[in-house]
């Protein structure tokens, strides 16, 4: 792993926001009103999705995909000009958060400033004509990473906004090389040493069917030596098959299990339970009894946090990249409260816990625990919201809820969870 990586990243949390969507205005100045409802739910970072103009040759739905990027060096001049923006990145700063932005190296839109100035930056296929490798992003060309003089302009690129921002989400990281993003790395230290560095590694199966075509994909141990966050896509899979009733609770707890056990000791996942690629979790889970369970077990994990714009309001409609898709504020339904209560929670955990799962399949809770330098915190977590008796080993006593105060009983190695979410400090 990044030998610079801040081991305090394990205990923040990360607050996702697509300029285009989240106002009624979508512009860099309506985000500004809302930073301090942000930071009230315990964010210390807000990741932006894409901020530069959108590739308009092939574009999806009305308005183009953010990901479909056509000029790295500007902002999308529908939410606002680089002046405003850096005014928004002071509001962050001055209410105590850092910003990071999206950075897409894998592709640009055909028509990007890029493929105009340097067509010898691009992958070109069989028939001679700019395309992408995997052939199923229609509305991007892939970049060229064989080319070093490409390697130079994107750095020269992030050095630039690193002088503004205080960190990158680099999307699709898998599919450009690690030796690139670790050279972009040590130029950007130069300038701002504490950037922060998140890659979007690719799922298990999309990273291993890229290989057996013979296409570049990064392993997610090697991609630890530039980053300091990775997605959780190595495990995403099975989760998504325990949401859709096609494997046991059991299935992803030894996944967790596994991570601590072949990745770096200070290795960070980033933990969701939905993004802008992702069903919404409240698409899956209906009762707010079981997604308050969901949402406390997702603080637990040990990882960064990240939130999705819309996941606290139980926003259950994943919104459109393409088009005008406005988060929903007005849904009846707030769960600002309660995560505000598991970040407070989350700081007490320390920042290289170890770190280990189980389940009762019967009764799909799942029984977690972390700790270290004395410390031992246990996370009980009812995903049925069902009660039932638990063993737990720890010693017989009372045990105080950290999210609701209650008392927790262990008699006999046993505790009785009553369908709620149970965080208490075990020693």
């Amino acid at each position: 792993m990044a030998k610079e990586t801040n081991a305090a990243l394990q205990k923040q949390v990360i607050y996702s926001v697509y300029v285009r969507n989240h106002t009624p205005e979508g512009t860099f100045a309506a985000v500004a009103g809302d930073l301090d409802r942000i930071r009230a739910l315990g964010t210390d970072i807000i990741w932006f999705m894409p901020i530069h103009p959108i590739g308009i040759v092939g574009k999806k739905g009305t308005l183009g995909c953010p990901y479909a990027n056509r000029d790295y060096r500007s902002v999308n001049p529908e939410y606002g000009t680089l002046d405003d923006f850096k005014a928004l990145v002071g509001e962050i700063h001055a209410r105590g958060m850092k910003c990071m932005i999206d950075v897409v190296y894998n592709h640009t839109s055909p028509d990007s400033v890029l493929y105009n100035e340097h067509p010898e930056f691009f992958y070109y296929n069989a028939a001679g004509k700019p395309g992408n490798k995997m052939g199923d992003w229609a509305d991007v060309i892939d970049l060229d990473y064989n080319n070093r003089a490409l390697w130079q302009y994107l750095t020269d690129t992030l050095v630039m906004w690193a002088k503004i921002v205080d960190g990158f989400r680099c999307d699709v990281a898998s599919f450009v090389p690690v030796e690139f993003w670790r050279q972009a790395r040590n130029a950007v230290a130069k300038v701002n040493p504490d950037c922060i560095w998140l890659a979007e590694t690719v799922h298990l199966s999309y990273g291993c069917l890229a290989r057996r075509q013979g296409i570049y994909s990064a392993l997610d141990y090697d991609a630890y030596s530039a980053f300091d966050m990775e997605y959780e896509y190595d495990v995403r899979e099975v989760f998504d098959k325990y949401l859709r009733n096609e494997a046991a609770l059991s299935h992803y707890t030894d996944m967790l299990n596994f991570q601590e056990g072949c990745y770096p000791a200070n290795y960070n996942k980033l933990r969701f339970l939905e993004n802008h690629d992702q069903p919404r979790i409240c698409s899956f889970v209906r009762d707010e009894r079981a997604l308050i369970n969901y949402t406390a077990m997702l603080y637990f994990i040990k990882g960064t946090t990240l939130i999705y714009a819309g996941q606290e309001f139980e926003n259950d409609h994943l919104p459109s990249l393409f088009d005008i898709d406005k988060m929903d504020r007005n849904t009846g339904r707030d769960i600002s409260g309660l995560m505000r209560t598991l970040c407070g929670i989350k700081q007490r955990f320390g920042e290289a816990d170890w770190f280990t799962a189980a389940a009762d399949d019967t009764n799909d809770i799942a029984v977690m625990q972390r700790g270290s330098q004395g410390k031992r915190f246990v996370g009980i977590f009812s995903l049925k919201a069902k009660g039932a008796d638990v063993s737990i080993a720890v010693p017989d006593g009372e045990y105080e809820n950290l999210i609701d105060s209650s008392t927790v009983t262990v008699s006999g190695g046993m505790l009785h969870c009553g369908g709620k979410p149970i965080i208490f400090r075990a020693e």
